[in-house]
């Protein structure tokens, strides 16, 4: 199982240009190692898009769901520092979503990423389980990597007092990821399994992007260092 652990935060979001040079140097010089560093974090990734919506992605893996719940994420949570609070309030159109990693197939990551939203309902989310553990398989699928579904947990995804996340009806989707060497291979893909002809029984997808790594932080990094 290529991912590390079985949760998983996604989060999306829009900068204005004018804060987009502090935004990033808040990501790349505190917030994605404040974060790892939180028990049970493991890793996380960051993305800038290729082509999708919003512009910047981030991944944080945990070891298990119940992590995105603790007493050490939620102190964090409560006490954000004055650039995560000054950073945060600049954040449009931003998703929070924790999940659940309930397929994971491949191994390794790539530097070019797949999103895929699905919106299943109480009614067609076991078929549908079912027939992506075929759909998400990467075997001789020439620049693929691997290939992973995040099942939405709605009661833990959206907003917190801090994080200005928008609520809607997408905090059951699904997200599933794709990950590649380069965008052309997750982008045949995602045409071929997910918004094509061959997409059945899936209707066509909320939403597909394409994103490119910007870089990853390991809970072993913050160590060394």
């Amino acid at each position: 199982m290529p991912l590390a652990g079985k949760g998983m935060l996604l989060t999306s979001m829009h900068i204005d240009a004018a804060n987009e040079a502090d935004f990033n140097r808040w990501y790349d010089r505190e917030h994605l190692e404040e974060r790892v560093a939180i028990d049970g974090f493991l890793e996380a990734r960051r993305y800038v898009a290729h082509a999708a919506n919003p512009k910047y992605l981030s991944l944080y893996s945990t070891a298990t769901l119940d992590v995105l719940d603790s007493p050490a994420y939620r102190a964090r949570l409560a006490n954000q520092t004055e650039w995560s609070r000054r950073s945060m309030a600049h954040f449009k159109d931003m998703l929070r979503v924790v999940a659940r990693i309930t397929i994971s197939n491949g191994t390794g990551r790539g530097a070019a990423l797949g999103l895929v939203r699905l919106r299943p309902s109480a009614d067609n989310a076991g078929a549908w389980r079912d027939a992506l553990q075929e759909k998400l398989a990467p075997q001789d699928r020439e620049g693929i990597i691997s290939m992973h579904l995040l099942e939405s947990e709605p009661e833990l995804s959206g907003a917190t007092a801090d994080i200005p996340a928008v609520r809607n009806e997408g905090a059951r989707d699904w997200f599933l990821l794709i990950d590649g060497t380069h965008v052309g291979a997750v982008s045949a893909v995602i045409a071929e399994r997910f918004t094509g002809p061959a997409a059945s029984p899936f209707p066509l997808p909320v939403s597909v992007g394409t994103y490119s790594l910007m870089w990853d932080l390991a809970k072993s990094d913050i160590a060394r260092g």
